[in-house]
């Protein structure tokens, strides 16, 4: 793989350093906290220490998604008794999803005692491209400068530090953390925000041809957070399995657009019909043991860009959006 940003495609990690800086330059307005580790690293609490915000969780999608799409709040679709939904949009979803905004890079610290473990999103696992999946979408990207982002209540250590610093070719001063747990306000919003990306994933998981992937829109439900972890995580969750909408534009025809529609939606998990944090509960704290077509969108819709034809599957549960909320 070339030591260098892939020719023609663009790089996520210089679209996202001016979203990062702005990030840290309205700390004290978005109730953040920017310190500096002592080996250099750049850490941004958003939701640990620090109080953190709705808008903080907003921007922080936005630099997960490797500066290649957006993310608005605004009023509710069909889900009328909770007002807000997050709507996230990008013209390049494979590379901004899959490439940068997925929670793929297991970080633990393995040096020391700390018992620290994250999963790393954001563009500076392009720079690492340490995951198989880098070498299906032919992707590698050299920057001077990474970010990752971490849905965690504490800081990295060190050896994580070094393990990214070696991995993306920089130093750790050229390294920036922005972290927050599920529990925070900014937390659950960067979480919500991956409605899309989830849809991408499990295209990919289906097999389909994600170079038919043109276009995409997703948006679910502002879900309010919890003190509680496991709530958090089931409310955040469920704002996806039961709330969340996609749209995919494929260069693709209808057999397979109608295909890849029906393969998508949550509802086609044997886990289907309870809120996640009772799930989760089932199989006794065990995530991977949860049929892993769950994690999708309620509702998807294909379209494909060669007949015009739109193809549905899933269905909204609100109730159950309801039960898990409140």
């Amino acid at each position: 793989m070339s030591s260098s940003t892939t020719p023609s495609r663009p790089s996520v990690n210089a679209l996202a350093a001016p979203l990062v800086e702005a990030l840290a330059a309205d700390a004290a307005r978005l109730r953040l906290a920017v310190t500096r580790a002592p080996d250099g690293a750049r850490l941004i609490d958003a939701g640990a220490g620090a109080r953190g915000s709705v808008e903080a969780g907003r921007r922080i999608a936005e630099i997960c998604l490797g500066g290649l799409g957006t993310v608005t709040v605004g009023p509710s679709g069909p889900l009328e008794a909770w007002p807000f939904t997050l709507t996230v949009h990008s013209t390049d979803p494979v590379l901004a999803c899959l490439g940068s905004q997925y929670a793929g890079w297991n970080l633990a610290d393995e040096e020391g005692d700390s018992g620290f473990f994250a999963l790393g999103s954001g563009p500076g696992r392009a720079a690492a491209a340490v995951e198989h999946l880098f070498e299906e979408l032919a992707y590698r990207d050299a920057a001077p400068r990474v970010a990752l982002v971490l849905e965690s209540g504490s800081p990295p250590p060190a050896s994580v530090t070094a393990k990214v610093a070696a991995a993306a070719g920089v130093q750790p001063a050229d390294v920036t953390f922005v972290y927050a747990p599920t529990q925070s306000l900014a937390g659950a919003t960067q979480v919500v925000a991956r409605v899309l990306e989830v849809a991408l994933h499990k295209a990919h998981s289906v097999g389909f041809d994600l170079n038919a992937i043109v276009d995409g829109l997703g948006a679910a439900p502002l879900s309010p957070p919890h003190p509680d972890f496991i709530q958090a995580m089931g409310r955040t969750n469920d704002a996806i399995i039961y709330g969340g909408r996609v749209q995919l534009f494929v260069e693709a025809d209808d057999a397979d657009a109608k295909a890849l529609a029906e393969a998508l939606p949550s509802t086609t998990s044997r886990d289907h019909g309870a809120p996640f944090a009772e799930i989760f509960a089932r199989f006794n704290g065990d995530f991977y043991a949860i049929d892993k077509h769950l994690f999708s969108p309620a509702e998807v819709v294909v379209t494909s860009l060669r007949s015009g034809h739109s193809h549905r599957a899933g269905r909204l549960v609100p109730e159950l959006v309801a039960r898990s909320f409140a």
